[in-house]
């Protein structure tokens, strides 16, 4: 599985971006599919994911603001950003998690930097 993810920029405190991760093979495959970020100096955290049946999972500080989603046709994940902080600056991370044969494995894709500046 490879995961390649864009969609990042400079965008204005209160401003959107839509992130997407394009997933080689099929994104039904993937047990469950999630974004992660990383802001200089802090650990690496989840921002939300998203299951092959559809149930979503937010975490507190991105909960009402964003949203994830996958199109299976288009073997995409995205990421909606509305309403976006400083706080949210980081690079953002597509992350794909399979179960095959009762074995877990996990793959990430590049980062993309998101910054929210005036």
């Amino acid at each position: 599985v490879q995961l390649q993810a864009f969609g990042g920029g400079l965008v204005q405190p209160g401003g959107s971006l839509r992130l997407s991760c394009a997933v080689s093979g099929s994104v039904s495959s993937i047990n469950v599919m999630a974004w992660y970020r990383q802001a200089p100096g802090q650990q690496r955290e989840l921002v939300a994911s998203i299951t092959s049946g559809g149930t979503t999972n937010y975490s507190d500080s991105v909960k009402g603001r964003f949203t994830i989603s996958r199109d299976n046709a288009k073997n995409t994940v995205y990421l909606q950003m509305n309403s976006l902080k400083p706080e949210d600056t980081a690079a953002y991370y597509c992350n794909a998690f399979r179960i095959r044969s009762g074995v877990g494995s996990n793959y990430w894709g590049q980062g993309t930097l998101v910054t929210v500046s005036s």
